[in-house]
């Protein structure tokens, strides 16, 4: 007699869980956390007016990015535009797309990019993809303020 005395209680609370606050009790659960967007869907959302500049570059500075690598260390640039630019990728495939499948590369960060990008450059994201992105030098001095800003404050 105890223990169905027990379990009735045990039913009720758990009617009164599920009733919950507020309809809470019909919200889907909060744990998987939602994952943040690939660089790739940032990309997009940015390019078609979806995502603001500055939530861009924090999923920029956070992302792995795929550099073209030639026989020496550092960034290959492109000198046939009008000022020089540094070919980057948000996936291996994209680097492939345009590179060659044979080719060297190397991945870092956003952050990474920013703090090594020489002074006026500018890179291109997915040269060869549907929604290229160009950040000419400016935009990357505006990248580094905005990094600098959020890291140190002011």
């Amino acid at each position: 007699m105890d223990g169905g005395a027990a379990q009735q209680q045990y039913g009720s609370a758990q009617q009164q869980m599920q009733g919950g606050v507020g309809g809470y009790g019909q919200q889907p659960p909060l744990y998987p956390e939602p994952s943040p967007p690939s660089l790739a869907d940032a990309v997009r959302a940015f390019t078609t007016g979806q995502m603001a500049a500055e939530d861009f570059q924090q999923i920029f500075a956070t992302s792995k990015v795929y550099c073209p690598r030639g026989d020496t260390p550092g960034f290959l640039a492109l000198h046939n535009t009008q000022q020089p630019v540094i070919p980057m990728f948000t996936s291996l495939k994209e680097l492939r797309r345009y590179a060659g499948k044979e080719s060297k590369y190397f991945v870092i960060t956003g952050a990474e990019v920013i703090d090594l990008l020489p002074t006026g450059y500018g890179f291109v994201l997915d040269m060869e993809g549907e929604h290229r992105m160009v950040f000419d030098a400016k935009a990357v001095e505006q990248m580094v303020d905005f990094a600098m800003r959020r890291m140190y404050g002011g």
